[in-house]
């Protein structure tokens, strides 16, 4: 086999599109021949991809999967809800949230899995469907949750499909107590986390660049009253104590009664289920969030369509 240049990777990647590592292997497999290394691109599906890897991807679907002290998200991202709601991608999906289990909810290592019944591995199935299903896809994250005595639980919030929505949440309980009654807790608090938008689980846990920035508000905002600075101190305190019940989970009011802060509910709950209850962590995952989506502008694109 004769040495594949950069400029041979170079001319591949124009010809295709495809990504540089996927020319360089798609050279080496056909002996440094372009053609044949188009048709190897194009037969995995690669070329394909490529074109449409510019689109912005930001519908989709979340997947939430649990398996007694274990559970899993993932979020794999799609152009539009018409392809969230085929059953193919949905299947995938699914799939994708049970192999990020058996992995530990690491990114990396799903990806790389195996994915069952095809021969190739979650981040080539996800290559092949874009290919077939004409859209750009990503798999975004995925987290696991583990607790050693206890229960994982999890809910979708309106979901598509079981395990399948926009919104999904994982609740960690440890304890050693009776585990119906663990699940039922858990599922309520992944309800409430999927309404409330908890940032944090306690109030150390909360990001301190967050803390510092809404402080400085906060201090802007007492001193504009034109009072002392001892009591513009206690006003930021207290200001700062209102912050912490609206984004930590544990100082939060829970929703389902709309009175009783989070952390006395699992307080009590240990004279229902039998045994202290301790709630060890928290993922919510809101489908797209944080992803810029691209305005269309549907006048200009036909007036493009026409042009060409």
């Amino acid at each position: 086999m004769g040495q594949i240049s950069a400029s041979m990777v170079k001319d591949l990647r124009e010809k295709t599109g495809a990504g540089m590592m996927d020319c360089k292997k798609a050279l080496a497999e056909t002996d440094g021949d372009m053609e044949a290394a188009v048709d190897w691109l194009r037969k995995k599906g690669l070329a394909a991809a490529a074109k449409k890897s510019g689109r912005v991807a930001s519908d989709g679907l979340v997947a939430v999967v649990t398996e007694g002290t274990s559970g899993a998200a993932v979020e794999i991202n799609a152009e539009t809800d018409f392809v969230a709601r085929n059953e193919s991608f949905q299947s995938f999906v699914s799939e994708v949230a049970k192999i990020a289990l058996a992995h530990g909810g690491d990114a990396a290592q799903t990806q790389a899995a195996a994915y069952p019944g095809t021969g190739r591995t979650v981040e080539e199935q996800l290559t092949h469907n874009i290919a077939t299903i004409g859209e750009n896809m990503s798999f975004r994250r995925s987290v696991a949750l583990t607790v050693e005595n206890g229960i994982v639980a999890g809910y979708v919030h309106s979901a598509t499909a079981p395990g399948l929505g926009k919104i999904g949440v994982l609740v960690a309980l440890e304890s050693t107590g009776d585990t119906a009654k663990l699940e039922a807790l858990g599922k309520q608090i992944a309800m409430h986390v999927a309404a409330a938008r908890p940032e944090a689980l306690k109030v150390e846990d909360v990001d301190s660049s967050n803390l510092e920035r809404e402080r400085a508000v906060l201090v802007e905002q007492a001193k504009a009253s034109g009072k002392p600075d001892n009591i513009i101190e206690k006003m930021v305190e207290g200001r700062i104590r209102k912050y912490y019940e609206e984004v930590v989970l544990l100082e939060q009011v829970y929703v389902i009664d709309g009175e009783t802060r989070v952390k006395k509910i699992v307080e009590d709950a240990a004279k229902d289920v039998g045994a202290p209850v301790t709630l060890a962590g928290f993922v919510r995952y809101e489908l797209g969030e944080g992803i810029a989506k691209k305005e269309e502008d549907f006048a200009a694109e036909v007036a493009a369509a026409m042009k060409s």
